[in-house]
């Protein structure tokens, strides 16, 4: 090969080679990009990224056009964090790397939560990335499954006003609370989310919400030490579908009737999910003697499918985690419209269905159907019932409200 080809060829290859790099940096300063690494801002794995977090926000915010605030690959620390809004054009947050949360509660910037998204509309926060709680120190301290003062940890991710959004692909590991807390959004959908905790971590809800309109919860897989999902007074037009829930105490609606501010909840729908290793399955929980009326309606749990879950199908209108409630005063939350189908699998209790209403305000329009549940275990399966005549249709006899009250 003659000298002036192969200067030809190792031309080419520098102009292939730059022409990449330099595709690369153009990406990397596109305009509606906000990288916490960058230059500008100054983030760099193992240290904390707080600051830079904060001003890349603040800018990205203030974009007219579309933007992108990047957490890249890598570990970073991360003392707090509030998102907040509004913002005048659609705004990503995009977390690859890493964020850890100080293990020490008193190190956190709010002692309430560590991120918050206040306030925001058109938002995404999406990655491959995790939300690190760092719980497992803060955990033996928290004592809100024995003691109903309580004061409480902080919240890993928190979703104030928050309105037609978008979380998607990331992981919540370890909360020193509850993983997400959902307050006052509209329109804010999570899809292949991630939840990772240990069974026993106390008071670590995976997903909580309250007082909020169509939120919508896929294709997520969530493993906990208290409720996969809980949903609190207030919330209207549920959905949740393709949610794989274990460990963890279940899927439930609320517990609601606690507190004399509530709202009704109504419009809940939670199909195609399957929950395995749990303390409960789906279930209704509803304080004794509360101190408002309120009603839970429009609720239905259809084609769920449950491995060795202990009771898998319940209503509770005497529910009291604390053992200091008045179960003589019955609960005065109104309960109707509520349908349990198709729920198959195998339970680890003998007493599979338990459907425990308020007396002197019976449940209303409760449809039991296509119900097989198979005991895993000793003893004889069964069932109980009590102030509600539900209309059964294909669940064998141990199922169908056996014992009634």
């Amino acid at each position: 090969m003659g000298g002036h080809n192969l200067v030809l060829i190792i031309f080419s290859v520098f102009l292939l080679s730059s022409s990449a790099y330099a595709s690369r940096v153009a990406q990397f300063l596109a305009p509606g990009d906000f990288d916490v690494t960058s230059p500008k801002y100054g983030g760099k794995p193992n240290t904390d990224i707080s600051q830079p977090l904060a001003n890349a926000w603040k800018d990205a915010c203030a974009a007219t056009t579309p933007s992108r605030v990047i957490v890249p690959k890598g570990t970073f620390q991360l003392k707090g964090a509030v998102f907040k809004g509004p913002c005048k054009a659609p705004i990503t947050v995009q977390v690859d790397g890493i964020l850890q949360a100080p293990p020490i509660e008193a190190q956190l910037a709010n002692k309430e939560f560590w991120v918050q998204f206040l306030e925001v509309e058109r938002l995404t926060v999406s990655g491959t990335g995790t939300f690190d709680g760092q719980g497992q120190n803060s955990w033996k301290d928290n004592d809100c499954n024995k003691n109903p003062n309580c004061g409480g940890l902080a919240i890993n991710v928190r979703f104030d006003r928050v309105k037609n959004s978008l979380v998607r692909d990331v992981t919540s590991l370890n909360s020193k609370n509850f993983h997400f807390n959902i307050l006052g959004c509209e329109h804010l959908t999570f899809q292949h989310v991630i939840v990772k905790a240990p069974g026993d971590s106390p008071n670590t809800d995976g997903i909580h919400m309250g007082r909020s309109t169509r939120i919508n919860i896929t294709d997520t897989n969530i493993g906990t030490g208290d409720d996969c999902i809980s949903v609190g007074d207030g919330t209207r037009q549920l959905t949740v579908s393709k949610v794989s829930c274990g460990p963890g105490h279940g899927i439930s609606i609320g517990s609601l009737g606690r507190y004399d501010n509530e709202d009704d909840v109504s419009g809940l729908n939670i199909r195609d999910c399957t929950l395995s290793n749990t303390l409960n399955g789906v279930r209704i929980k509803t304080f004794p003697a509360s101190p408002k009326a309120t009603t839970a309606s429009d609720i239905h749990f259809e084609k769920i499918t449950m491995n060795y879950v202990a009771n898998p199908v319940l209503i509770d209108q005497e529910y009291c985690p604390w053992g200091q409630c008045n179960k003589q005063i019955p609960s005065k939350v109104k309960i109707s419209n509520v349908s349990f189908k198709n729920i198959i699998g195998t339970t680890s209790t003998a007493e599979a269905l338990k459907i425990v209403c308020a007396k002197g305000l019976h449940c209303d329009q409760v449809v039991l159907s296509d119900i097989d549940l198979k005991l895993s275990g000793k003893g004889t399966l069964t069932s109980h019932c009590a102030n509600v005549q539900p209309t059964i249709t294909r669940v064998p006899p141990p199922l169908a409200c056996a014992t009634k009250a």
